[in-house]
């Protein structure tokens, strides 16, 4: 993408679920993939074939989870486990806030501009998948 700033909007979160689809098709695995926009509005989710019903929350809360910390929720978890400083944070937000990974922020000239999360395989598969998404946006 340009130095011009960029919003989410449908066919941005299209794109970045499609890319993350597909990575997550190389894994024969149906997931579950939601975008956010920067204030962790809901702008799209699409589940595959046979994905997890529960993946559809945990990909929303997911991606939400990274607009609301601004950091991967891998990353969340490494600090929020017993004795680290963010221990109890998953309880936070009504619970909506999740500590594995499978969620990244969306970052466009070094602005969060939404989120993209993903649950249904295994936690590595799920910021694979991710990963893929948010390296579309580049």
């Amino acid at each position: 993408m340009s130095k011009k700033n960029i919003k989410m909007n449908l066919d941005l979160a299209l794109k970045l679920i499609a890319a993350a689809k597909k990575k997550a098709e190389e894994f024969g695995v149906p997931m579950v993939i939601s975008v956010v926009d920067e204030g962790g509005n809901l702008v799209a989710t699409q589940r595959m074939d046979n994905g997890l019903l529960v993946s559809i929350n945990l990909s929303i809360n997911k991606a939400y989870t990274c607009v609301a910390v601004k950091i991967p929720t891998h990353v969340l978890g490494s600090v929020s486990q017993s004795g680290q400083p963010l221990f109890g944070i998953h309880s936070a937000d009504n619970g909506r806030i999740v500590i594995f990974g499978g969620g990244l922020p969306l970052i466009h000239n070094d602005v969060i501009i939404g989120a993209i999360g993903v649950s249904g395989g295994s936690v590595e598969q799920d910021i694979e998948c991710a990963t893929a998404g948010a390296d579309s946006l580049k």
